[in-house]
């Protein structure tokens, strides 16, 4: 699974169909309403891959890439509708202008850590002027996304390079994900304990367009823990050492769907995000990057880089249709971050810095007690 490409970088490139870790919903912990696709992951959504870098080295590496593709063909000759939206911006989120702009994405999504976003940059562009059919293409806008995993990893070695991201790319896949420390939630730490990638799914009922709604995140931030509505951070009395440690911090949040969504609705849909990771007690702080990216795969939509149209016929939900997709959203990206931190586990990195996973055991009873107050 493993080769030694470099000196003391032992890099693993983990595809999307392994097993992990029990997460949440297999404890339990049902979040929300809606009911969850079949991987209860970003890939529910047809078409969407992810793929995987994780570098894990030594006393000081613990990084890595995240690469998310909205569809499997070239997607700057087929961009995608998307939005960004901006919940904190102490962040170096690449390539937001233009897709602010006009509305599209062109590259896949890169996440990453925060010294790493010009490699990972500089890795789309090459990979997107490789692609058969981009002969002629003179710009390109990658979109990367980061949060800071300096605690746990020598950050300022800036281990990620060009061959970490397109590998990423090159073995992402549909089905499940695995979830934690891996890719670009290797370093990462959320409220106080082990973060790192995460992600879950929702179906909107048939009756409301029956589509999909996948979520991924990159968690890396603080706040009051709660999970499911049940005050953890405040049952086990941690959430002083919390803010002492770890209010600053950053969320990456991805948003796929097959729903047929302009970019100004799925700017709507990423704002509703930020409740879903409010729902687990993050406060968006002052040192916090909280960015979400928001797309959607619908066929009908792809935009063709050229046509000899003048015109662009699409189909765009009405925006009284999209209220069931807001809390889809909400959910998934409460989940996703919950998946997160049960997937973590007990890390020791750079300077010797050590994280603990989330103490599942102690949880499930807390979660269980406030069932059941008698308890």
């Amino acid at each position: 699974m493993g080769k030694t490409l470099i000196t003391l970088v032992l890099i693993t490139t983990v595809s999307t169909n392994f097993a992990q870790e029990k997460r949440a919903r297999d404890y339990g912990i049902e979040i929300g309403i809606l009911k969850p696709g079949d991987h209860n992951a970003i890939t529910d959504v047809k078409g969407v891959m992810v793929g995987h870098t994780t570098l894990h080295s030594g006393d000081d590496i613990r990084t890595g890439v995240t690469a998310i593709l909205p569809h499997s063909g070239n997607i700057f000759q087929r961009k995608v509708p998307a939005a960004i939206y901006i919940g904190n911006g102490f962040g170096k989120l690449a390539g937001y202008s233009q897709v602010k702009e006009l509305g599209n994405i062109e590259t896949p999504i890169i996440l990453t850590n925060t010294l790493s976003v010009p490699s990972a940059s500089e890795a789309l562009i090459s990979y997107t002027l490789g692609l058969p059919g981009n002969e002629k293409v003179r710009s390109v806008n990658p979109v990367v996304g980061e949060t800071n995993d300096g605690y746990l990893n020598d950050i300022r070695g800036r281990h990620v390079k060009q061959k970490h991201v397109l590998d990423a790319i090159i073995n992402a896949k549909s089905g499940p994900v695995i979830e934690g420390n891996i890719g670009a939630g290797t370093g990462t730490v959320c409220f106080g304990y082990k973060g790192g990638v995460g992600t879950a799914s929702r179906l909107v009922p048939k009756k409301f367009g029956g589509y999909t709604i996948g979520v991924l995140v990159q968690s890396n931030f603080g706040g009051v823990l709660e999970i499911n509505g049940v005050p953890i951070a405040k049952e086990l009395d941690n959430y002083p050492k919390t803010f002492r440690y770890d209010v600053d911090g950053s969320c990456m949040i991805v948003i796929m769907t097959d729903a047929p969504l302009d970019a100004r609705n799925l700017e709507r849909m990423a704002k509703r995000a930020m409740l879903g990771l409010a729902k687990t007690g993050g406060i968006a702080s002052n040192g916090s990057g909280d960015y979400v990216i928001a797309v959607s795969t619908a066929d009908q939509n792809r935009i063709p880089n050229t046509s000899s149209a003048i015109v662009q016929k699409t189909e765009t939900l009405r925006n009284e249709a999209i209220s069931p997709l807001f809390l889809a959203t909400i959910e998934a990206t409460e989940e996703a971050i919950v998946n997160s931190l049960f997937a973590g586990r007990t890390t020791t990195g750079h300077n010797g810095n050590h994280i603990e996973g989330l103490p599942i055991g102690r949880i499930l009873e807390i979660i269980e007690a406030y069932k059941d107050p008698k308890k």
